[in-house]
């Protein structure tokens, strides 16, 4: 029979077996994988190039708070052994290098659609495919969908009155122009000082003739001590690549090679535990949080930390209410991501740097020539906004997705997202989530979890596969069960007392839910291989009456 004649101006619905949303370091090794199981797939990304977050965050200063020779794929041994990272914590642009080199390497291009964002995914429950449809007006079909949309992506403006009034410069740093910004000789605001503020501020304030910083809320943060790498060093990562992934992966909370804590704070005496501290606040990073096993868990624990941190800004800063202001009270350390700096309270000793507590004085608006706050008027020639993402949730949010019947996936977690495992949520048969909520995702090394989540997902598709079946669904009682327990194991610990972005407390109106799961990446990876191997437990897997099992369809 002959294929119906399309309309003028019809594009055709194009088949694939899967259709995945983004190209960062998920949608990427996503595709590979697949690739590797003789599926065809595409990916739509919305960015005109691959990398993710590392495409989109390109402020000054930008760079990942995890060591570079760990911030990088494992699934190619030759990849990681001939790769050569340039420091201890790579800048956005080698990040960005490396993503396009993965790209190029594996041929990864030719199934990506750049430039094209996902509207729509509709799930047909007779034909048990999803039709997706894009902003260039096209549409495909697919059997299964994968939501790698990453977890900071969506960057969030923040609501002040007058925003469209303002005659200077505006950026965001989670959308920065992809041309470099040359603030020499204006006077700049930041509006922020979580991790993007705190990494960009130092650079800002060499070049703008007069920096103003509008804090609400103050962070810890610890040195980064960066520095090149030397090829002794790049040698013993690659010598030791096996049993430093296997730890990573295995015993490491965080996903983040290191020696794990054996002793809680008070088991040290008060000299010992300064020294303690002393040694990983000289060494950088994140492994400070490291120092005892107890500082998520017990409040007097973290205080010690805290502390210890409090003194560092009064020795740095000179000016004592300045350091006063800089010194955070109101949530536990590390109970926010713990940021990572170079010299970042050190710029508050600069002249041409001010400091504006929000708390004391509020904005009141943007003005035509800057920002006012409280009765008193900022002149600027440019507002950074460092306000952060509408995290984990936020760029599914943008897609309206209908399931089983006619369901929004947006209704289902308008009280905050219900997932079993952070992979699938119940009643949208046939899309997974990478890094969703619900899994250990942005408490971890991204990119241990996304090589999980894909590595899980492509043994899954496989598995049914093998055994003629076509549709996978969450049950409720699973993802009832998952939800509970994510949250239980949250207040178990001292993270839910900060409103931080992983409860969602940045976005007006969002709910306050915990979202990822704070059980460790090797606890929650051996769930789920455990989940696998009881056959899906807690997934509901059929074959629809004479289905066509997953097949191999031509793009």
């Amino acid at each position: 029979m002959a294929a119906p004649r399309l309309r003028t101006g019809e594009r055709p619905t194009i088949c694939h077996d899967v259709v995945i949303v983004g190209a960062g370091f998920g949608g990427m090794y996503m595709l590979h994988r697949l690739r590797g199981l003789g599926l065809t797939a595409r990916v739509f990304e919305q960015g005109s190039g691959v990398g993710g977050t590392w495409y989109w965050n390109r402020y000054p200063g930008a760079r990942c708070d995890v060591e570079s020779m760990q911030y990088s794929y494992s699934f190619s041994d030759e990849l990681q052994q001939q790769w050569d990272w340039s420091e201890r914590y790579a800048p956005q642009s080698e990040i960005l290098a490396y993503a396009n080199h993965v790209a190029d390497r594996f041929d990864l291009r030719r199934d990506i659609q750049f430039d094209t964002r996902v509207d729509s995914a509709v799930f047909d429950e007779a034909a048990r495919r999803w039709t997706v449809t894009t902003s260039d007006g096209a549409s495909a079909t697919a059997q299964f969908i994968v939501l790698a949309t990453g977890c900071l992506s969506n960057a969030k403006m923040p609501e002040i009155d007058g925003l469209g009034d303002f005659k200077g410069q505006i950026h965001h740093t989670g959308h920065w122009p992809h041309r470099e910004v040359d603030f020499s000789g204006l006077r700049v605001g930041v509006i922020g000082t979580g991790s993007s503020a705190i990494q960009s501020i130092p650079i800002i304030a060499e070049q703008a003739r007069r920096l103003t910083v509008f804090q609400r809320t103050a962070n810890f943060s610890v040195p980064a001590r960066n520095a090149k790498l030397t090829e002794d060093e790049r040698q013993w990562f690659r010598d030791n690549y096996p049993e430093i992934r296997r730890k990573a992966r295995e015993e490491m909370r965080n996903g983040i090679f290191t020696e794990p804590p054996e002793k809680g704070a008070f088991d040290d005496s008060d000299g010992a535990r300064r020294q303690n501290y002393e040694a990983r606040w000289s060494r950088g990073g994140l492994t400070f949080m490291s120092a005892y096993n107890n500082l998520a868990l017990d409040k007097a624990a973290n205080d010690t930390a805290a502390d210890f941190i409090r003194g560092k800004i009064a020795d740095i800063v000179r000016d004592p209410d300045v350091a006063k202001r800089l010194q955070p009270d109101s949530h536990p350390v590390g109970s926010k991501r713990i940021c990572v700096d170079t010299d970042y309270y050190a710029t508050f000793n600069r002249d041409n740097v001010e400091l504006v507590d929000l708390r004391d004085t509020p904005i009141a608006r943007i003005t035509a020539d800057g920002i006012r706050a409280g009765d008193i008027d900022y002149p600027l020639d440019a507002i950074v906004f460092a306000t952060g993402f509408d995290a984990m949730t936020g760029s599914v949010a943008k897609i309206e997705i209908r399931g089983r019947e006619g369901r929004t996936l947006n209704g289902k977690w308008a009280e905050g997202p219900r997932t079993y495992l952070g992979l699938m949520s119940e009643g949208f048969p046939n899309l997974f989530l990478i890094t969703g909520p619900g899994s250990p995702s942005v408490l971890s090394n991204m990119i241990v979890s996304i090589e999980q989540h894909v590595e899980w997902i492509a043994d899954c598709l496989a598995h049914m596969r093998d055994e003629g079946l076509d549709c996978i669904e969450a049950s409720r009682q699973s993802e009832d069960d998952w939800v509970a327990h994510v949250n239980e194991v949250a207040y178990g610990t001292l993270y839910p007392q900060a409103n931080s972005w992983y409860m969602g407390a940045n976005v007006p109106g969002k709910p306050r839910v915990f979202m990822p799961y704070i059980g460790g990446v090797g606890v929650y990876r051996q769930i789920c291989n455990d989940v696998a191997a009881k056959g899906y437990q807690g997934f509901v897997m059929s074959a629809a009456p004479r289905s066509n099992p997953i097949a191999v369809h031509s793009a």
